[in-house]
């Protein structure tokens, strides 16, 4: 089984995976929701980082240990530990469609930011002041939210909105954010389910031939990478390459890729978009 999307501590398991392995025990789990701006998402208590986990995601919390609970994210059932005080109850009602944005004390530009939330976080909103949106954590202009249930229409632009952002491994904000990083959070952001890493979103939408004219939004897998499709010519992509998201001439990459290090296109797939 992969243990990215096995819900087993190794001691406890969740309930789904009862008379498939063996378990000390098994547990419905408790939801919970994360209550920093970012979290690490990690192999093990204090282990090495597999994604990140957005303010406001729930969290379904089935084992604890040493200060860490170990549990799986909701919106895509990917397993982890993460600290136990990065976990809170909350009842959130937008979502942060920005790239980013600041929490403040005051509904006040010029005051000092309390501070900063990444693109995906969920928020509260209790009411508005001005253009400012208030919230249990302080306040946030109003514009950067959505209401839960609303999305933005084009992957490709949510992506383009990160250009410049650090490549970092296993990121999933602007603060530094990895190639299927960059993928999920164009996609949720449009209200498209994705898988959280590379290798899971292969299977992602319908499959292309070889010889399929390339749209915008369609997806291009490498062993280990992905990019998104944003014109006849170009994709984009947080890659090592340039250590950023970026551009890169799309077939200027898939040479430079097979060149150095010896992968062709393993996929290409199209992802349909939602129609309200």
């Amino acid at each position: 089984m992969d243990r990215r999307l096995t819900p087993f501590s190794g001691r406890i398991a969740h309930i789904s995976l009862q008379g498939q392995i063996a378990a000390e025990s098994f547990t419905a789990g408790q939801l919970r929701q994360i209550t920093l701006p970012l979290v690490d998402l990690l192999s093990a208590p204090n282990g090495a980082r597999d994604r990140q986990l957005w303010q406001g995601e729930g969290f379904t919390v089935i084992d604890q240990r040493d200060g860490h609970a170990f549990g799986f994210a909701q919106k895509d059932g990917y397993c982890g530990w993460l600290p136990i005080a990065a976990l809170g109850d909350s009842a959130p009602t937008h979502w942060l469609a920005a790239p980013a944005s600041h929490l403040y004390p005051e509904p006040r530009v010029q005051a000092r930011e309390i501070t900063s939330l990444p693109m995906g976080a969920k928020l509260q909103v209790l009411g508005q002041t001005g253009s400012f949106a208030q919230t249990p954590q302080g306040f946030i202009p109003a514009c950067h939210l959505l209401p839960l249930g609303q999305y933005l229409p084009d992957p490709v632009a949510v992506a383009e909105s990160l250009l410049g952002s650090p490549y970092l491994w296993g990121g999933n904000s602007r603060a530094g954010i990895d190639c299927s990083g960059l993928v999920q959070l164009a996609l949720v952001a449009c209200g498209l389910p994705s898988a959280p890493d590379a290798d899971l979103q292969q299977s992602l939408g319908q499959p292309l031939t070889e010889d399929a004219a390339l749209q915008r939004g369609d997806l291009l897998f490498w062993k280990g990478h992905v990019a998104m499709v944003v014109d006849a010519a170009r994709l984009i992509h947080a890659n090592g390459h340039t250590m950023s998201v970026a551009y890169e001439d799309t077939a200027a990459c898939i040479a430079r890729i097979l060149a150095a290090e010896g992968k062709p296109v393993s996929h290409r797939r199209r992802i349909t978009l939602r129609r309200e």
